[in-house]
């Protein structure tokens, strides 16, 4: 099932498997070298980023080829001739940017018949490799975006264009980098790849089945255990996985066979475990290498990717956490019991010592570091690596007291819960790895590339070495024995890496023609028109059936290619029409929004994917499975209208631990009572009245500006003509928010809300300026005279000759927070009732 999940089903014998193997290696060892310091220390086989994009895509085909048959009757164990030719020539076609690298930039928008002959040829050869590797959909997709470029004029007037000829096409969609060989193929090559072969090397190391038992073993005495079990594991899994359909048949042929021997039926079992492996791909750092094609997208660093991302994605994991608890409830279902049962001042004890040895040594390593840089300079990364390498015997050391994990028999009919102090023990060094990435995505603040490298030498060294190791400290003289094992599994990671791959690697090349047509044809300007037309211009509709569309087209995509499309054409949607309907929201939390309804898709039948390979787990209908997680992913698909219109959810505008104290509380707490709503159970089962109550309360504790807004107005609107007094006032970094109209230079009258953030504090008309704004203030009027080039008036699109119709101030009045206190008290009542009547039943 992994393999036809994820890295090509087909396992040639002889010399055909060797060499698939080899290509496979070399893959893996190119993509090392390419994101490695060396060739500029080498000042040899230095590649720009269009030549490396060629080599990634080139590999990516010739093994979508050789490693997935064409057929579920093709055959499995060699590889017939047609598809060695078709890989070697896709791989020319998409390496022929590297070949003719100087002769293309001789003649650069002038392509010749051998250049349109291979972008033709190429453009095929992918789309049959997308569907391969992926099955139909994204090709279809990706052949309609084809179809609509040449077939404008032809279109319905609503979506009508000029059209483009063969060459035009063919030239930008093949030979410039804005679309096949665009930003998302650049991600794919500078950072997705080290993540997935980081995931691979830790999984071949045995670290999923560490993360798993763990879980297990922490979790599988309370009640529905191993389903809270199977949500920890399959997070864990998510963090670093790029596909939630390949973290479904990973962890869920461990976890799904547990949930249903413990008393959860087929299907809940399976949905479970979808829900929990979607919700892995919209979890930092990776969130399913869509967090790095965010940072290219949106404009902004990485960390601040990851800042805004977190809270929801943990509130909505803790939330599915507690609908596993409340199912095991309606279900009568008992923990297993523990080989050890600790007294609650113990298991106090341990927690308190965990967290407090975590804090004490991640303080210690910061300032230590921090210290030792200023003393040492660059000798600190020496000491660095002579710690970690300290750090990693002793753990191993360590863990060679403890027997080794074994896989769980998922035919076994007694289910006996490991030990929780051998278990974490075991494989505390996993953790190392994982330390060094976070370090220098965080800390050392290197580009995620970089860091992925960085980890993934740490991880190759573990690989290698953690079974010899732990020979040695046991005493036992067959060690060497264990070496031999240990370069094995680094060969079949980096083997298993570059074939896991085969499919995001198509798919981002795939996607780039959904790009390359939007900046071609212009179609997301129609797809606003679209939106706006069907949602009358009502912001929740316009919402909702952006959401609705991201489904749709999310449907049966891998997770890159997914936010590549619905991030292209919605994301413009919602700033567009927001920004003309007084609603501005941060562009970040736009692609958050699209993203989170294209990964929803992964289990929304009838083609969630995700959800036919937990069914076959399960042996439970997928159908049936399917809709079972939507149910569960609905506290999911709720945040992003949640966190539309209260951006403190992505921890924007926080200001103070204070405050981020409450807004982790308050949306922790509204997640928990929504998730107890749609499943009609809390103290006890829920009435309906009393599911209607839970659910004011989880809006009001999500959005409590929705009511304080009717009672104190959020905005003053101020005459235009004051503009350069009140930009004056203005503290340091503060936004001055404008109502302007004005003709698009489509010949649109548009008017708009647009807030333009201004620098150091001075004069207003100076502050005004340095954004780009040269006005002319009348009497009664105030008209745009010129806009700085590249300015954020320009970007906001403001344009000359432009009218500035009012100014809008944040008012003054109380906390919004205060909407807590009578929110609250009704709950405590509903409480008190259902109380009463557990007691009395």
């Amino acid at each position: 099932m992994v393999a036809q999940a994820d890295s090509g089903a087909r396992a040639p014998r002889g010399l055909p498997g060797k060499l698939l193997w080899g290509v496979a290696l070399a893959w893996s060892l190119f993509q090392l070298w390419y994101a490695s310091p060396l060739p500029f220390t080498l000042n040899f086989g230095v590649f720009n980023d269009t030549q490396a994009r060629s080599i990634h895509l080139g590999f990516a085909i010739f093994l979508a080829y050789t490693a997935f048959p064409a057929l579920k009757s093709s055959p499995r164990f060699y590889i017939p001739i047609q598809d060695w030719v078709l890989g070697l020539v896709g791989a020319f076609c998409a390496s022929y940017l590297v070949i003719f690298h100087a002769e293309l930039a001789d003649r650069a928008g002038a392509p010749n018949r051998l250049d349109l002959v291979v972008a033709v040829s190429g453009m095929l050869i992918l789309l049959e490799a997308t569907r391969r590797a992926l099955g139909p959909p994204l090709m279809v997709v990706a052949t309609i975006f084809l179809i609509y470029t040449f077939g404008g004029p032809y279109m319905p007037d609503v979506i009508a264009h000029k059209g483009a000829s063969l060459s035009k096409a063919m030239s930008h969609q093949w030979l410039s980098s804005e679309g096949v060989f665009g930003v998302a193929l650049g991600v794919s090559t500078s950072f997705v790849f080290l993540f997935v072969l980081f995931g691979s090397l830790l999984d071949k190391a045995g670290a999923g089945n560490y993360f798993t038992q763990v879980a297990f073993s922490l979790l599988g005495h309370m009640k529905g255990g191993p389903a809270k079990a199977a949500v920890v594991s399959s997070g864990l899994s998510g963090l670093v996985s790029g596909s939630s359909i390949a973290n479904v048949v990973t962890t869920g042929t461990f976890t799904i066979p547990l949930m249903k021997r413990v008393g959860f039926p087929g299907q809940k079992a399976g949905a479970v475990e979808v829900a929990a492996s979607t919700n892995g791909q919209l979890t930092p750092p990776i969130m399913g290498a869509a967090a790095f094609l965010m940072v290219e997208y949106v404009g902004v660093s990485y960390i601040e990717v990851i800042k805004h991302a977190i809270l929801p994605a943990l509130i909505s994991y803790v939330a599915l956490i507690y609908i596993v608890h409340l199912e095991a409830l309606k279900a009568g279902m008992k923990g297993l019991e523990r080989p050890y049962k600790p007294t609650l001042a113990e298991s106090l004890l341990t927690w308190s010592m965990v967290i407090s040895g975590v804090c004490i040594l991640s303080l210690a390593i910061y300032y230590g570091m921090g210290w030792s840089k200023e003393v040492l300079g660059d000798g600190t990364y020496a000491l660095i690596g002579i710690v970690m390498l300290a750090a990693y015997l002793a753990l191993i050391r360590y863990a060679a007291q403890y027997p080794e994990l074994h896989m769980d028999d998922p035919n076994a009919a007694i289910v006996k819960l490991p030990e929780v102090g051998p278990t974490v023990k075991s494989g505390l060094y996993f953790l190392l790895p994982v330390v060094v990435l976070v370090w220098c995505l965080t800390v050392e603040r290197l580009s995620p590339g970089l860091s992925a490298f960085w980890a993934t030498v740490f991880m190759t060294a573990v690989v290698v070495t953690h079974k010899p190791l732990k020979s040695m400290f046991r005493g036992d003289h067959h060690w060497k024995d264990s070496g031999a094992v240990g370069i094995h599994d680094l060969l079949d990671g980096l083997v298993s890496g570059a074939r896991n791959m085969i499919g995001i690697g198509v798919a981002t090349a795939a996607a780039g023609i959904v790009v390359g047509t939007v900046t071609l044809t212009g179609i997301g300007l129609v797809m606003t028109e679209f939106v706006e037309f069907i949602s009358g211009g009502n912001v929740m509709l316009m919402l909702l059936f952006t959401a609705i569309i991201s489904l749709v087209l999310g449907m049966g995509l891998p997770t890159t290619a997914n936010y590549i499309v619905v991030s292209t054409l919605m994301a413009p949607v919602i700033v567009t029409l927001g920004a003309e309907h007084g609603l501005l929201v941060p562009l970040i939390a736009v692609h958050l929004f699209v993203f989170y309804f294209g990964i929803l898709a992964d289990d929304t039948p009838p083609v969630g994917l995700a959800a036919y390979a937990a069914a076959a787990i399960a042996r439970s209908d997928p159908i049936k499975t399917g809709i079972q997680g939507f149910t569960y992913d609905i506290r999911t698909a709720v945040l992003p209208f949640m966190f539309i219109f209260n951006t403190e959810l992505l921890l924007i505008g926080v200001e103070g631990p204070f405050h981020l104290l409450m807004t982790v509380l308050s949306a922790t707490g509204a997640m928990l009572i929504f998730a107890a709503a749609t499943q009609g159970y809390w103290l006890v089962k829920s009435r309906w009245y009393e599911t209607a109550v839970l659910l004011l309360v989880a809006f009001s504790m999500f959005r409590p500006g929705f009511w304080w807004d009717e009672v104190y107005p959020p905005l003053e609107t101020k005459l235009a003509v004051q503009i350069e007094e009140i930009a004056g006032t203005l503290p340091e970094n503060r936004s001055l928010r404008l109502a302007v109209a004005g003709d698009t230079i489509d010949g649109n009258y548009v008017k708009k809300i647009v807030e333009l953030e201004l620098g150091a504090a001075g004069d207003g008309a100076q502050r005004l300026q340095e954004v780009g704004l040269m006005l002319s203030v009348g009497d009664e009027k105030v008209m745009v005279d010129m806009v700085g080039f590249d300015s954020a008036a320009q970007k906001a699109g403001i344009d000359f000759g432009w009218e500035i119709l009012a100014i809008e101030t944040q008012a003054e009045r109380p906390p919004k927070q205060l909407v807590y206190i009578p929110v609250l008290i009704l709950l405590a009542g509903l409480a008190a009732m259902q109380l009463r009547r557990r007691k009395t039943a």
